[in-house]
């Protein structure tokens, strides 16, 4: 999986992103439009996205859905907020089917890119929890600098969010009793290994 990308743009790359040509980017750049951020050892200017975003044509923005169950057995949940997400005017939705504790998830890659892209005018939720257990407002905070709008569509959970917690505490015992686990099992090999005498090649 792909780590998102927050490298600085090129003049070409900018241009793809506003939806206009290289020459307009350098024409902005002498007019004042446009400040590069910084230059490379080879002179050529580099941008950051965040800080022109709002250039973007309004209508190449579009409104995403991000929809999140925990476990394979509450499918059909997945696919009722993706219809709700999609019954309340969402473009085009993302789903992640992982713990709300695991942030190496590609639906939430996939959004985070989005976002990052400047291409996203709302992200909406059937709740809050949807999108993470724990850090959900930094990614509140990067919609903020975007100028993307946060929709929940419910209120808070109650007796599903203490289930779902449930299962994303005992997915992190899990993870951390594995890791324990192999750690142990790799110190006693090494263990082993320096305890055995080193062997006599026969005939000697």
């Amino acid at each position: 999986m792909k780590d998102i990308d927050f490298s600085p743009l090129s003049v070409g790359q900018l241009a793809d992103k506003l939806g206009v040509t290289s020459p307009t980017i350098r024409r902005w750049c002498r007019t004042g439009k446009l400040t590069e951020t910084l230059r490379t050892v080879g002179n050529h200017r580099r941008f950051s996205l965040l800080a022109f975003s709002h250039l973007i044509k309004e209508k190449e923005r579009r409104s995403i859905g991000y929809a999140r169950v925990s476990s394979h057995d509450q499918k059909t949940d997945l696919q009722s907020q993706i219809q709700r997400l999609k019954d309340s005017g969402c473009e085009e939705v993302i789903s992640d089917l992982r713990s709300g504790l695991n942030c190496k998830k590609t639906g939430l890659k996939k959004l985070l890119e989005a976002i990052w892209s400047g291409t996203v005018s709302s992200l909406s939720l059937t709740h809050a929890d949807r999108l993470l257990r724990f850090g959900k407002e930094l990614v509140f905070y990067w919609c903020k600098q975007f100028n993307v709008s946060i929709k929940i569509l419910d209120a808070p959970e109650t007796e599903v969010f203490e289930t779902e917690l449930v299962k994303d505490v005992m997915t992190l015992m899990t993870v951390f009793s594995a890791r324990l686990y192999g750690e142990r099992s790799w110190k006693n090999q090494r263990a082993l290994e320096q305890a055995q005498p080193n062997s006599v090649p026969p005939g000697n």
